[in-house]
This record gives C-alpha cells, sequence and structure tokens, in this order.
C-alpha cells in the first residue's frame, strides 16, 4: 500500500463511519478498487484508521462525556454486547467476513429496504420520544448496543444499527445520533486496539507510516462528516442512505468487484 491508496482509504473511512452507509463495506470496496486484494496488512489497516474518526468524536464531544456520569454509565452498558459478540467472533469477522463482497452486497441492500420501512414506521408512530440522552435507561442502552453488536457483518452500518435501535426503543433521533458517537469510541478503540495488538508487530516501516497518513486523513474527514450528519439528522430522515444502500448493494451484485 502506497501513501495515494493510504490517504484514500482515510478519506473513505473519515467520510463512512459515522453515516448509515457502512465503513466496513465501503473500505472492502474501495480497497478491491485499489487493487489492494485481501492481505492481513490491509484488514488491518481498514481497522486501525479507525483510530481517526474516534479522535474526531473525542474532539467534538468528549469532554461532556467524561464529566457526565449517567451518560459513562449508559455508554458503558451500551458497549456490553457489542464487546461479547466481537470477541466471540473475531476470527470470522478477520477471515470470511472481511473478504466476501456478496455478503457485503446483501447487508447494503437489506439494509437500505429495511431503513425504508424503519422510516415509514417512525412517521406514524404515537409515542413522544425521550429528548436527551440523560433521560435514557440502562435498559435502552443495553438494547441500542445489542443493536449495534449486528454491524460485526461488513455492510452492516454500525451507525444505522445502533440509531434504529435508539429510535425503536423510544429515543429522539437528534439524541441518539449524539450517543451514537460516543459509543462509537469504545468500540472502535476495542476493535482497533485488539487487532493492532495481535498483529502490529509484523508491520513494516512503510506500512507504518500508511497507518499514519491513515489515521491523519481520516481524523481530519471524520470532524467534518461528524459535523455535517449532526445538522442532517436535525431536519431530514434517512431515506437518502437507504436510497444509495439499495443502489450500491444492486451495483455490487450485478458487477461485482474483484
Amino acid at each position: 500500500m502506497n501513501i495515494l491508496q493510504a490517504a484514500v482509504l482515510g478519506i473513505v473511512e473519515g467520510l463512512t463511519e459515522f453515516l448509515p452507509v457502512s465503513s466496513t463495506g465501503h473500505l472492502m470496496i474501495a480497497s478491491r478498487l485499489l487493487g489492494l486484494g485481501d492481505s492481513a496488512f490491509v484488514k488491518s489497516f481498514d481497522i486501525a484508521i479507525q483510530f481517526g474518526a474516534i479522535l474526531a468524536v473525542l474532539v467534538l464531544y468528549g469532554a461532556p462525556a467524561i464529566r457526565d456520569r449517567k451518560l459513562f454509565t449508559r455508554i458503558s452498558a451500551a458497549f456490553i454486547p457489542t464487546a461479547v459478540v466481537g470477541f466471540v467472533l473475531y476470527k470470522l469477522i478477520k477471515g470470511y467476513f472481511l473478504e466476501s463482497v456478496p455478503l457485503v452486497a446483501w447487508s447494503l441492500l437489506v439494509g437500505g429496504v429495511l431503513i425504508l420501512a424503519f422510516e415509514y414506521w417512525a412517521e406514524r408512530r404515537v409515542q413522544k420520544p425521550i429528548g436527551d440522552i440523560d433521560s435514557m435507561s440502562i435498559r435502552q442502552a443495553v438494547v441500542v448496543g445489542a443493536f449495534q453488536s449486528l454491524a460485526v457483518v461488513p455492510g452492516v452500518s454500525r451507525s444505522a444499527a445502533t440509531i434504529i435501535g435508539g429510535m425503536i426503543s423510544g429515543i429522539s433521533r437528534e439524541a441518539i445520533v449524539r450517543f451514537s458517537f460516543l459509543l462509537a469510541v469504545p468500540t472502535m478503540l476495542a476493535a482497533a486496539g485488539y487487532d493492532l495488538l495481535k498483529s502490529a508487530a509484523s508491520f513494516g516501516t512503510g506500512e507504518l507510516a500508511s497507518l499514519a497518513v491513515g489515521f491523519a486523513v481520516s481524523f481530519g474527514v471524520a470532524l467534518l462528516a461528524v459535523r455535517w450528519f449532526t445538522s442532517f439528522v436535525s431536519k431530514h430522515t434517512f431515506r437518502p442512505f437507504a436510497w444509495y444502500r439499495i443502489a450500491l448493494g444492486l451495483l455490487l451484485l450485478v458487477f461485482g468487484v474483484r
């Protein structure tokens, strides 16, 4: 992997990590299009550059979250289901899950349809949702974490899963989007940290340079993406992302990516 390829993947990560479109699926597709294949380093790189996106969230929202003990407790409760699923399925995720383009295609397609169905339901529900994270119960936090654990499958967006899980649990769109950002911090720290612990010793100097570039680019792009998405969800539904997922999934099924 050269520096330019690392920068491109950093852009993809920064743009897609917090949008309901699946960053893992997009990184897999981008890696194939760049001719990088499925090497062990590419898989680890795709996981490790999430640190850049994590740092963007910490810069924007980290200080209030650290000071708020109730919020910290809810983030911890939501993280547990994902941690268990991720640890149990680590080898499967690194093996088959991160190699299967058809799996990504179907996940994108089915996920898009489910988002459309969810938006139809959300417009017709009667109960008024909780408008702030502080009012979220521990049970609701665990439900959100259980939904997030579905994102171990490439193509299943972590952001979409947590947001939909939260809104189904009775949390407002704006509140659960912010909670999703914060929940990403321990989730991605655990995923990237665990993977680097197992594989970083095998990286050469050039590969470490690529990681540094991917990290820096993903951080800068994620800063912009998080700000834009926060503004977007206050005024719009997720339907544009659903149609995008459906279109991309169909393209992958018809034409494929080798």
